[in-house]
């Protein structure tokens, strides 16, 4: 099962704090909705360990997660690659990094998720929906901790 997302986030911090922030791996893993664990290998790449529910399948997924800044463009891809109770998942996103005015930065956004095993049979809808909302809340959270400075 292939799907795909995108979004925007409206961050009230400039765009170098959140660059800052984007690539930092420990942050990023901890934007991660319903993380249980990060683990920090490089400047790069992290493993993380996330609680996931879809329909009756919920579990832990173990996740591989390789930051590719480039910072010339103001743009961040992320791939992650891992998977839990029989099932795998495949993620890539990119995240462009935008001036928003007023000290503003825009976080514009987009993924593609490959679901193999139980978790993709749970159905297209239900999948989806959690998809889109596991990417949104982690994108969310990178504005709310550039917010509070938490």
């Amino acid at each position: 099962m292939n799907l795909q997302y995108n979004g925007e986030e409206q961050i009230p911090a400039a765009v170098d704090k959140v660059w800052s922030f984007v690539t930092d791996p420990e942050k990023v893993g901890r934007c991660f909705p319903e993380v249980v664990d990060v683990a920090v290998q490089d400047p790069t790449h992290f493993d993380a360990v996330v609680r996931v529910g879809v329909g009756p399948v919920s579990g832990k997924f173990k996740l591989k997660v390789e930051l590719m800044p480039d910072a010339e463009k103001r743009r961040l891809d992320m791939k992650i690659s891992g998977g839990g109770f029989g099932s795998a998942v495949d993620l890539t996103a990119g995240a462009d990094i935008v001036e928003g005015g007023a000290g503003a930065t825009t976080l514009k956004w987009s993924g593609q998720a490959v679901a193999r095993g139980p978790i993709a049979s749970v159905g297209g809808r239900v999948l989806d929906a959690q998809a889109q909302k596991l990417i949104g809340q982690a994108f969310a959270t990178v504005r709310q901790r550039l917010t509070t400075g938490s």
